[in-house]
């Protein structure tokens, strides 16, 4: 009986190891039968509006790239989403979070304060990182694990330039605030618009009347006016603009906003001409037409970082289905890759990461008591390529 008894036993204790043993493959099936992303953007804060726009698009590129599966390699995508409120300590508190809890691949945000942050994290945890409409230079090359979605602010002065053609010996005059955001864009003009006449008309902060500044503008003469403004003041500064005529004989170029911010502009908004990283009506191509109509069922159109969420969505399918979750062959995967994107054929330089991409030229015309975009011309992926930089990592 003891020996039975002892039999028993033994059954027993092998039938709950080998239980436990097909709990633990079953656990290890399961952990291998989806892909663990953190997505992390400005949901609240001065940028809500911005993240806002990057997760719809976001969403849609995943269904466009997965056709509509939302499956990459038969496996599903297990996203966490989190608010970086557009401050960087939450945003390196949320990925260092992601990173402890396994995560390999992190994705986001249209803040550049963030991005830069999370950039070096991914480099010292060696997981991938794909930021999203956040447009700092210092993102392109920052090490081989970071890359973008979305364009950087050297391209928007690239756009700006194209306005004047192949011409060189150009007068151009910068108008801006005495301010670090405006000296920090007339030091890209004089940079990157090589072959013209590069000059600055610097406006104090604490200036209520622009009159004797648009003076300036006007009395200078030039070809082209590179309007670098930000805050409330703007209306003042370009109805003082016109008051002197500054829109008569020059171009006065600026960049253009997210479709909400146009009304503001006032009665000028018809006189300026816009450098446009994207509006819905500029492309043409069979991506941007899936993605317009795909919105026009929600009673939408796409925005102004629509198609950088749209891109990451298109970079993470493509980095997986090439380096199934490994990350040095999901880098691999991306880099020198050239797809069809909203805005056109883009291209990941696999020197520095640096997304290559069209830009827009546009004016906006009112249609039925409406402003709406006029596309004026294209400035191609070549004109617009910021300089390769050292990959620092």
């Amino acid at each position: 009986m003891r020996h039975r008894f002892t039999k028993v036993l033994l059954g027993v204790a092998l039938f709950t190891l080998l239980a436990g043993t097909a709990t633990v493959a079953a656990r290890s099936h399961h952990a291998t039968s989806s892909y663990s992303v953190g997505f992390i953007y400005p949901r609240t804060g001065l940028l809500g509006a911005y993240g806002a726009e990057e997760l719809e698009g976001f969403k849609y590129g995943l269904q466009y790239a997965t056709n509509g599966t939302g499956k990459v390699n038969g496996k599903t995508l297990n996203i966490t989403y989190q608010d970086d409120q557009g401050v960087a300590a939450t945003g390196v508190t949320e990925a260092k979070a992601l990173i402890g809890q396994g995560v390999k691949i992190l994705m986001g945000t249209g803040s550049s304060g963030v991005a830069v942050q999370i950039a070096p994290l991914a480099e010292q945890n060696q997981v991938l990182y794909i930021s999203g409409p956040a447009a700092a230079d210092a993102i392109t090359g920052i090490n081989k694990y970071t890359f973008r979605a979305g364009r950087q602010t050297i391209q928007d002065v690239l756009d700006a330039k194209s306005f004047l053609g192949k011409t060189t010996g150009k007068k151009v005059v910068v108008f801006d605030q005495d301010s670090v955001f405006g000296h920090g864009n007339y030091a890209a003009v004089k940079a990157f618009f090589v072959g013209h006449n590069v000059s600055e008309i610097s406006v104090p902060l604490t200036a209520s009347d622009f009159t004797p500044f648009a003076q300036q503008a006007k009395n200078a003469n030039p070809d082209l006016i590179f309007v670098a403004w930000a805050g409330t003041t703007a209306g003042a500064m370009w109805k003082a603009l016109d008051q002197q005529g500054v829109f008569a004989g020059t171009q006065v170029v600026t960049g253009l906003a997210e479709r909400a911010t146009w009304a503001s502009l006032g009665a000028q908004a018809t006189e300026i001409h816009f450098l446009s990283h994207y509006v819905y009506t500029a492309p043409k191509n069979k991506v941007n037409d899936w993605l317009v109509q795909q919105m026009r069922k929600r009673g939408q159109v796409p925005d102004l970082f629509t198609p950088d969420g749209f891109v990451e969505a298109q970079m993470l399918v493509h980095a997986l289905q090439k380096g199934n979750y490994n990350v040095n062959n999901m880098i691999t995967a991306l880099e020198g890759w050239k797809f069809l994107a909203p805005k056109g054929y883009q291209a990941i330089r696999p020197q520095d990461h640096a997304m290559l991409q069209p830009m827009f030229r546009v004016a906006l015309v009112l249609k039925n008591g409406h402003l709406v975009a006029n596309v004026l011309g294209t400035a191609s992926s070549y004109d617009t390529a910021p300089p390769i930089v050292a990959m620092k990592g």
